[in-house]
């Protein structure tokens, strides 16, 4: 097994080549894709302590409190740790790689698309239009019954949280509630060990992306960020090559290797590869 270089000059010119011949662009986003925007890296649990001190104090596992089984037993210690990452992603600003990959699909015949299995709605306030984007792991901004007492998800926008940063706790006097039951509302993510996730939001989803594959003849799928360890990204790239044909070119300080034939890797964080790839892409343009 072999890391692709970094930033090899091969590389970035065939990855201008798959942007130029492309007639629509797939763009394929993981954790990784928010770093540059500032947003906390929770690889491995240290990592994911660093960025919530009062949970490594009490060695809770990523695992641990992303559970619905903690909004049952510590529901405020839960909607602590949800309520922080959602009021996080809401003042988050998308760093300059977003507007790159959306000028390059606004450039193509088809336009662009995106698969992410983040939930921080990043795309959405890039600009992207949001009937393509496929959440493959749910919003953050859209709640949905604990229980659940309906397949339904409402938006979270009237839900402001306080939260104790110190204890990881929500401070609001009152939880957030299912708007048709009235119990115990949770974010529509899918969770570890979830058996209750809401899933109609994201088939609808995914069936506009189906629609748009059928018109595309010449898709070429940039993914960044997405490793091995949670690979719903990974296994959605490499299907698009192998069921459509797709030209893959994979961003990844880390793990930029495993490539199927005729793939390109850059063993790099995301703006950064962007920018370097835009500048060829910008130069072949020019000739």
């Amino acid at each position: 097994m072999t890391t692709a270089p970094k930033l090899d000059a091969h590389a970035l010119d065939e990855a201008a080549r798959f942007i130029g011949d492309a007639d629509g662009l797939l763009v394929a986003a993981g954790a990784g894709m928010g770093v540059d925007s500032g947003l906390p890296d929770f690889r491995g649990n240290q990592g994911f302590w660093n960025a919530y001190p009062a949970l490594g104090s009490e060695g809770i596992q990523f695992e641990d409190v992303a559970s619905p089984l903690t909004f049952y037993r510590r529901p405020r210690l839960a909607w602590g740790f949800y309520g922080h990452r959602l009021a996080l992603y809401r003042s988050t600003v998308p760093h300059a790689g977003f507007d790159i990959l959306r000028r390059w699909g606004d450039a193509m015949p088809n336009g662009s698309f995106i698969y992410t299995s983040n939930v921080d709605g990043q795309f959405q306030k890039a600009g992207f239009d949001p009937q393509r984007i496929v959440e493959c792991h749910g919003s953050i901004h859209r709640m949905q019954c604990l229980e659940p007492c309906s397949g339904e998800t409402w938006p979270a926008d009237r839900f402001i949280p306080q939260v104790d940063e110190v204890r990881c706790e929500l401070l609001n006097s009152r939880l957030p509630q299912c708007c048709h039951c009235a119990g115990m509302a949770r974010p529509n993510i899918l969770m570890f060990g979830d058996m209750h996730w809401s899933p109609q939001r994201t088939r609808l989803q995914r069936g506009r992306l189906r629609e748009w594959l059928t018109k595309t003849r010449r898709p070429v799928v940039v993914e960044m960020g997405a490793g091995t360890a949670i690979p719903s990204v990974r296994l959605f790239s490499q299907a698009m090559v192998q069921e459509y044909g797709a030209r893959l070119i994979r961003i990844n300080p880390r793990e930029a290797n495993e490539l199927p034939r005729g793939a390109v890797g850059l063993s790099s964080g995301a703006l950064e590869a962007l920018m370097t790839i835009d500048r060829k892409v910008a130069n072949a343009c020019a000739r």
